[in-house]
């Protein structure tokens, strides 16, 4: 970890505890990611469900941060390395995450607030402009929490973005102004 990030504790977090997955998590926390997108979407494919849980895989494109509740993985987010992006969503300047999951019998502890203040100082931290990320149109817990965090919607650049082959999502598109 560089010194321009965080600190894993933060006490905004309400006690979690946030830090890079280790190895030996991975697959606990791709589990976590795909129970929480299964327990919100309906009709996700096992390729897709696999492809969330591939915490392996995502390290090898970016980092993938943790928030843990004592010993216990409660909800993951994934943000790229500095100066890379993870989607055509993130322009020059601007840092983009993506699934962010919170382990649905956590949900309403404050987990999702954690890791979403977590990205945006990761942000601050990487001298970026703006957070940048896209949400399912079904989210619309997670789009409560982004607005009250002072997100705004980025309709201009919202479009069908396909998740798997043959599926698409019309995805709502957000950002906070740092």
């Amino acid at each position: 970890m560089t010194a321009s990030l965080p600190a894993p504790h933060d006490p905004r977090s309400g006690g979690l505890t946030i830090r890079l997955v280790e190895p030996h998590e991975h697959a606990e926390a791709g589990r976590i990611t795909a129970e929480a997108y299964r327990h919100s979407y309906e009709g996700l494919t096992e390729g897709y469900l696999a492809s969330l849980a591939d915490v392996e895989g995502r390290v090898a494109q970016g980092e993938v941060w943790v928030a843990l509740d004592g010993d216990e993985i409660v909800g993951t987010v994934w943000v790229p390395r500095p100066g890379e992006r993870l989607s055509p969503l993130a322009r020059e300047g601007e840092l983009d995450f993506r699934q962010l999951a919170v382990a649905p019998a956590a949900r309403g502890r404050g987990v999702g607030e954690a890791l979403t203040r977590h990205v945006i100082a990761l942000a601050r931290g990487r001298g970026a402009r703006r957070v940048v990320m896209n949400s399912g149109p079904e989210m619309l817990g997670a789009h409560a929490l982004y607005l009250k965090l002072g997100f705004r919607r980025l309709t201009e650049r919202e479009q069908p973005v396909e998740v798997e082959p043959g599926r698409f999502l019309d995805l709502r598109a957000f950002g906070y102004d740092l």
